[in-house]
């Protein structure tokens, strides 16, 4: 169940409920591709701030398999995790495996990279994946199509999401339901086909409406006047999630056109190439300004890298090459993206939202110089 607490201007605030508890919006998800957060405990998701994960249906189903995640009483229980799961449907995993899979009315067919092993993926399978993996909010199996990609073909890939969309939601129904369904919306960069999939989609009647082919080639501009079109049209008492969409900038302008839920590995990701966000920007730690620095990552955070720990000790570890780098860099990361949603809540909360946006922009630095002198 989802309840809207408060708008602020197109911005929301809302509370969505699950078995395993609430999430407050718009929400941040780390994702826990195959069962884990890279590096982090679930206690460390827990200081953080995280109420809600992402669990991805195609690494799962690969390794350790769905029915043996079953077996071992579901993914939260597996990975011992109490607070909600998300798991997607796999459909981008699939379709970014271009020579390796063949698409048919039927659904997907597919070889490891892992094993070479085949592997068929439909969506009656997909959804059977996820009820088995126990998530609380599941995906229908949806075609991808990096951009830019002509209007027929976009418009053919389209109307069979929208047949698997339908195939989807009737497996689910027949699985006993229990669980939030989200419907994805597709389309491309063309206008007329994203309404055409708002309209469709909406009509079949999902728990809520994930966003999907976004940040897949085109440019940033163009990506905001889609997310703003389809936001727009989809219901107001309905969550709304961008899929795979992450960096700090893109969040408080998806936010700001009504977006409230949004997952990307580039906190983890980045954490692990020696990248820290910060208010000011990302920075690089390895960066010989570092060497003598006793300043933490950021200053104010209250993750437990910065409480504890200097950026020239810190840089010391990743030149090190020392593991422990890794968790405290994601430590940071991960709880830097949850203080901006939860600051961003707040903003909304008191109608503020507009003037932090203001605020945020004049200070944040996109380029990768953050703590820069001068």
């Amino acid at each position: 169940m989802f309840v809207l607490a408060k708008t602020d201007g197109a911005a929301r605030r809302g509370r969505l409920t699950t078995a395993h508890g609430t999430v407050e919006t718009p929400v941040f998800m780390p994702v826990g591709t195959r069962g884990t957060v890279k590096s982090l405990s679930p206690d460390d998701l827990r200081d953080a701030g995280a109420e809600i994960v992402l669990g991805n249906t195609y690494h799962l189903m690969l390794r350790p398999g769905a029915e043996l995640v079953r077996e071992m009483g579901g993914l939260h229980r597996f990975m011992g995790w109490d607070r909600a799961i998300l798991t997607d449907s796999g459909g981008f995993q699939v379709f970014s495996l271009e020579k390796l899979r063949r698409i048919t009315e039927e659904g997907v067919t597919f070889r490891s990279p892992t094993d070479g092993a085949e592997h068929h993926l439909t969506p009656e399978r997909a959804v059977g994946i996820q009820h088995a993996l126990g998530g609380d909010i599941i995906h229908p199996l949806d075609e991808f199509l990096a951009n830019p990609a002509s209007h027929d073909a976009t418009a053919a890939s389209l109307a069979r999401t929208m047949r698997w969309a339908r195939r989807s939601k009737d497996a689910h129904v027949a699985a006993g339901g229990g669980r939030a369904l989200f419907g994805i919306v597709q389309g491309g960069t063309h206008h007329d086909l994203r309404e055409r999939a708002v309209d469709e989609i909406v009509g079949l009647g999902f728990d809520g409406y994930a966003i999907g082919g976004m940040a897949a080639g085109e440019a940033k501009p163009v990506m905001y006047e889609l997310v703003e079109l389809t936001a727009s049209r989809l219901p107001r008492d309905r969550p709304r999630y961008v899929m795979g969409l992450g960096k700090p900038d893109d969040l408080v302008e998806c936010v700001a056109r009504g977006v409230d839920m949004f997952d990307c590995v580039l906190p983890t990701r980045n954490a692990r190439n020696g990248q820290c966000f910060t208010a000011d920007g990302p920075l690089a730690i390895k960066h010989a300004r570092f060497t003598r620095d006793p300043e933490p990552i950021e200053a104010g955070c209250d993750c437990y890298a910065c409480r504890g720990f200097s950026r020239a000790y810190l840089r010391h570890l990743y030149l090190a090459d020392e593991l422990l780098v890794y968790r405290l860099l994601t430590l940071h990361n991960v709880r830097h993206f949850i203080r901006l949603m939860e600051t961003m809540r707040a903003a909304i909360a008191t109608g503020e939202f507009s003037a932090f946006r203001t605020r945020f922009f004049a200070r944040y630095r996109p380029d990768g110089m953050a703590g820069t002198p001068g």
